[in-house]
C-alpha cells in the first residue's frame, strides 16, 4: 500500500468514526445510554454490529468518544472565558436542545455506581469548577461582591447552568434559560 493509499484509508476511517459517533449521539438522545444498543447505532450507519466493533470495541468506548466529541464542540481555552461569555454559552445551548438533552441524560445516568461515564463526568466537573473559579477570579479578584471566594462560587455557577438546562428541557415554554442565567449573573454583580 502506498503512502497516499494509507492516508486515504486513514481519512475514511476517521470519517466513519465521526459518523458512528454522531449516530450514537442520536440514539442515546432518543433512548438514553442504557437503552441505546450497539446494534441500533450500527444499523443507523449501515454497518453490522461486528463492523461497528472494528471502530469501537465496546459500548463504553463509544460513549467516551461521544462525550469527548461533544466537548470539542464547546472547546474554548479556559484562559479565554469571561463571565459575560458564559451568558452567550447558555444562549448557544438553548439553540441545540438535542445535544443538551443527550448530555443531561448521560449526566443523570452517570451518578449510578459502575456507569461507564461516571469517571468522565467526575473529572469534567472538577475541571469545569476550576475553570469557573479562574473566570470569576479574573473578573472579581479574590472576593466577589457577595463576599464569597471564586472557589466557593464556582460550584454554584455550574449548578445554576446545569439546573437551568434540566428545567428548560422539561418545560421550555416556561423557562427562559438565557434570561434566568443573566438574572443569576446579576446576583453575582454583573449587569443583567
Amino acid at each position: 500500500m502506498s503512502y497516499g493509499d494509507a492516508m486515504n484509508a486513514r481519512v475514511r476511517s476517521e470519517e466513519r468514526r465521526a459518523e458512528i459517533v454522531r449516530a450514537a449521539l442520536e440514539v442515546i438522545a432518543e433512548r438514553g445510554y442504557r437503552g441505546a444498543s450497539l446494534a441500533a447505532v450500527a444499523e443507523r450507519v449501515g454497518l453490522t454490529q461486528q463492523g461497528l466493533l472494528h471502530y469501537f470495541p465496546t459500548k463504553d468506548a463509544l460513549l467516551v468518544a461521544v462525550l469527548k466529541d461533544r466537548d470539542q464542540w464547546d472547546a474554548v481555552p479556559a484562559t479565554q472565558w469571561r463571565v459575560d461569555l458564559l451568558a452567550s454559552l447558555v444562549e448557544y445551548n438553548a439553540m441545540r436542545p438535542g445535544i443538551i438533552q443527550t448530555f443531561s441524560a448521560l449526566l443523570g445516568e452517570s451518578v449510578t455506581e459502575g456507569h461507564p461515564a461516571r469517571a468522565y463526568f467526575t473529572g469534567r466537573y472538577r475541571q469545569v469548577r476550576e475553570n469557573m473559579a479562574a473566570v470569576l477570579r479574573a473578573e472579581y479578584g479574590e472576593r466577589l461582591p457577595n463576599g464569597l471566594t471564586p472557589e466557593r462560587t464556582a460550584p454554584l455557577l455550574v449548578a445554576v447552568m446545569d439546573g437551568l438546562q434540566y428545567q428548560w428541557l422539561l418545560d421550555p415554554e416556561s423557562v427562559d434559560m438565557p434570561g434566568a442565567f443573566r438574572d443569576f449573573l446579576a446576583l453575582l454583580g454583573e449587569e443583567a
